[in-house]
């Protein structure tokens, strides 16, 4: 027996600025409302309990700010990183300076609220 990553949980703010940002960025449309606020977005055609999670947006305080203990990675599916990086931009993403390099592969990028995740090279086929 295992388990498997259903849904990932992001307390926010804004959760519909959130929830429209995210979205986007995953090509996964809305799902669900709970009664505490919380909205939640996955996947066309699969929603919960499919192979990809989802992703909950839940109604909390202001966020931690420093080095979070979990990250989200993304990859482009339908072009390549620069022009990835330049949609995620003009969604309302921003560059955040985690220490790198700048000879790292990716981009550290941080969501409207600050949130930080990074962009990968690689393309990868849609799910």
């Amino acid at each position: 027996m295992s388990c498997r990553i259903t849904e990932l949980v992001l307390d926010c703010v804004d959760v519909e600025r959130q929830a429209r940002f995210w979205a986007a960025v995953l090509g996964y449309v809305e799902i669900g409302r709970e009664d505490d606020g919380s909205i939640e977005i996955g996947p066309p055609q699969a929603g919960f309990g499919g192979l990809q999670p989802t992703l909950v947006l839940s109604p909390g305080g202001a966020p931690d700010r420093g080095k979070l203990p979990l990250h989200l990675d993304v990859n482009a599916t339908d072009r390549d990183q620069d022009a990835e990086l330049e949609r995620l931009l003009a969604l309302g993403a921003t560059p955040a300076d985690v220490g790198q390099t700048g000879e790292e592969s990716w981009h550290v990028l941080a969501d409207p609220e600050g949130n930080e995740f990074c962009l990968l090279r690689s393309r990868v086929a849609p799910a």
